[in-house]
């Protein structure tokens, strides 16, 4: 534990001018951003008498073994930079609001030439129009299906689509009439697109234009005694009407705006949020933190509000944001908000009428989501905890893992050998820490060998960077040793960023027996590492063995300890499992043209466009080739002499039958070699 006044900067030496400050922990971890008007008022706050502190504070300042700072011009600037900074470095003395799930959202793709209606989760994507969030995904499907009626644009996947339009047949719903069938040309591009923006409008509430125009043409069909045509528009008419009753009236007067809710102790916090468009609730998603700093309820809804709209542009941010308690100042984050949406928001506390119903309604929820989080998490940490100190007394630890890492070797009968390396902390999975590994010490299957090397590349990693240094032990370039990774480069030590092979785990498992348990070991010691624990698990009678003992522990097979260690060997298991497939998968559809010199993927997409497979192009003259646009004479020569060069590809075999089929330019892989199609579990069988 740290002492705040070693660190402490000299009298004079912090700026009186607004700022964002950083502290960091001994291993130049950053562990709390924050932002003041006054970054000298706010920081003499930290280095106080620990007795005065609140307990999370305090916990943060003798954590931390240095603090930083940046002024800025505006307390906007601070806001802004505060917020980019929590999501680079991921402080873990930050509120960091959890959703409590991945929320579906009804999508319509604006940035492809036929605009596809379908159901998104994850990060949003450029060019695509959102609406939700939703409860549940079957939500968005009934609306989806009452209104394809009415806007029978595309669903179906990118495959299913271009198999239509070589076919020239539709899929069923362009049959029963749910869609327009871009793919066999009923409708042109513009016509489809068209559609799409009177789905999308219809969605953002611009409702009572389309009912009105449905119920005139309802009107004049049945004038014009075209009876089946009226009744096809009433049906329309009552599936829009149908599709709207989904979304209560809650605003009479067509507001668009986001109701945010805050419940909390004085340990966690729950948020829960209600989009309303155009009077109708749209959405409504919630989240759940630990409160590890000191914070009010205004500085809870300031985090929420960065992120919510940390991302969002234009409509994305509405005009009138309701919240129970104002961040201190408002005025920048209101400022921040316009400037998110391109004009004014309003940023204010509902006090009577049917925006104070609703905000009510909206607490109520975020009352029951705290409840509830509370219930399933006292139960799921009472569990993580036991397993924690099972296994540490099953190990003879001095203290519970917190941070476990777990290694496993995969191979396909010796090729393509690679390695993974997972973790788990305090009982749950960091994704963002798992690591993956190429063997590249010697060639052929041996896993005693491959976990040798894996543990010692990266222990040595972790060597290198405890000496604060900023570079790997011998000058490599972070991936040159083929590890895989891609969250992130190795960087010096000022950047605070989490670097990787960073930290040191209390317990190591090998996916393995004796031997692999040996193997790491062995590893740790050549490296002078005594204070890390190994252990392995055996799959045959899920054995724990640890080394330099002949006899395996054996724990209870109601164990929360041993199932936790199961868990986190299976993880290992699926995570080396899918890097060894995506490798075998790459090496398959590996290319002549991938060793012809500039020549990237979409000059190589236009080549197999041009001539239909390899095998046309193999045979193509240096002139005939010149014809595809993009490829000069002489990039023509280098790709003709390549493929001279590399032997022809080896027809591809149904396995089931044995027949050997013809390419097809449809059944073509990315490097544009055919696929071979068959039974690929009984390859898969043979994985390790």
């Amino acid at each position: 534990m740290a002492d705040p006044s070693s660190y402490r900067p000299r009298p004079g030496q912090i700026p009186d001018s607004p700022g964002v400050y950083r502290f960091r922990d001994e291993h130049r971890r950053v562990i709390y951003v924050g932002k003041a008007k006054s970054l000298r008022q706010r920081l003499a706050n930290y280095f106080q008498d620990l007795a005065n502190l609140h307990p999370r504070t305090r916990s943060m300042v003798t954590t931390a073994a240095s603090v930083e700072w940046t002024v800025v011009s505006t307390e906007v600037e601070a806001l802004q930079l505060e917020y980019s900074w929590i999501k680079e470095f991921d402080p873990r003395f930050n509120v960091k609001y959890r959703d409590d799930k991945s929320y579906p959202y009804l999508a319509v793709t604006m940035n492809e030439e036929y605009p596809r209606v379908q159901v998104m989760r994850g990060h949003k994507k450029k060019g695509v129009r959102y609406f939700g969030p939703y409860a549940h995904a079957w939500a968005i499907r009934d609306t989806v299906d009452l209104l394809l009626r009415v806007f029978p644009v595309r669903t179906c996947s990118a495959g299913v689509f271009k198999n239509a339009a070589r076919t020239g047949r539709p899929c069923l719903l362009g049959y029963i009439g749910k869609c327009s069938a871009p793919c066999v040309g009923r409708v042109s591009a513009e016509e489809h697109r068209e559609l799409a923006e009177e789905f999308s409008d219809f969605m953002a509430g611009r409702t009572g234009t389309y009912l009105r125009r449905l119920e005139q043409r309802m009107r004049e069909a049945a004038e014009e005694m075209e009876y089946e045509r009226a009744a096809r528009l009433r049906d329309d008419i009552e599936a829009l009407k149908k599709a709207m009753e989904k979304n209560a009236v809650v605003l009479a007067d067509a507001t668009d705006a986001d109701l945010i809710a805050v419940a909390e102790d004085e340990l966690e916090a729950a948020v829960q949020i209600f989009h309303v468009r155009g009077g109708r609730v749209r959405g409504q998603r919630g989240w759940v933190t630990d409160k590890v700093e000191e914070i009010t309820t205004g500085a809870l809804v300031e985090h929420a509000l960065q992120q919510l709209y940390g991302e969002e542009s234009g409509d994305a941010v509405p005009k009138e944001v309701l919240v129970p308690a104002l961040p201190d100042p408002v005025e920048p984050v209101q400022e921040w908000l316009a400037g998110r949406r391109g004009s004014g928001v309003s940023l204010r506390i509902p006090q009577r009428g049917d925006k104070r119903a609703l905000m009510e309604t909206v607490e109520r929820n975020a009352q029951q989501a705290l409840v509830l989080h509370k219930t399933r998490r006292a139960s799921d940490l009472t569990t993580r905890s036991r397993a924690l100190e099972e296994i540490a007394e099953a190990l003879d630890l001095d203290s519970a893992p917190l941070r476990i890492e777990c290694y496993d070797i995969s191979h396909l009968q010796g090729d393509d050998v690679v390695a993974s390396m997972v973790v788990f902390e305090d009982g749950l999975q960091r994704k963002s820490e798992y690591r993956r590994f190429q063997i590249k010490g010697f060639e052929g299957q041996d896993d005693v060998r491959s976990m040798h090397e894996v543990i010692s590349r990266r222990f040595r990693r972790y060597l290198a960077e405890k000496e604060r240094t900023g570079e790997w032990a011998d000058g490599e370039n972070p991936d040159a040793d083929g590890s895989g990774d891609s969250t992130g480069n190795g960087l010096t030590e000022d950047d605070g960023r989490p670097r990787k092979f960073a930290y040191p785990p209390q317990l190591v498992v090998v996916d393995g027996g004796q031997p692999q348990v040996a193997a790491a070991k062995k590893a740790l010691d050549e490296l002078g590492i005594d204070d890390i624990a190994v252990c392995g698990l055996a799959k045959r009678l899920e054995e724990v063995w640890l080394p330099d003992q002949d006899d395996p522990v054996v724990l209870p097979r109601t164990s929360e300890g041993l199932y936790l260690l199961q868990r986190v060997r299976d993880e290992a298991h699926r995570f080396a499992i899918t890097y060894q497939r995506t490798k075998r998968a790459k090496r398959f559809r590996a290319s002549p043209l991938d060793d012809v010199p500039g020549l990237g993927d979409t000059r190589k997409q236009a080549l197999l466009k041009h001539f239909g497979s390899l095998k046309k192009l193999r045979s193509a003259t240096i002139d005939q080739i010149c014809e595809v646009p993009g490829i000069g004479r002489k990039t023509a020569e280098t790709i003709a002499v390549a493929l001279a060069q590399a032997a022809p590809a080896a027809p591809a075999v149904n396995t089931a039958t044995g027949e050997i089929m013809e390419e097809e330019p449809g059944t073509m892989g990315s490097g544009g070699e055919p696929v071979t199609t068959g039974a690929p579990d009984q390859r898969r069988g043979q994985e390790t």
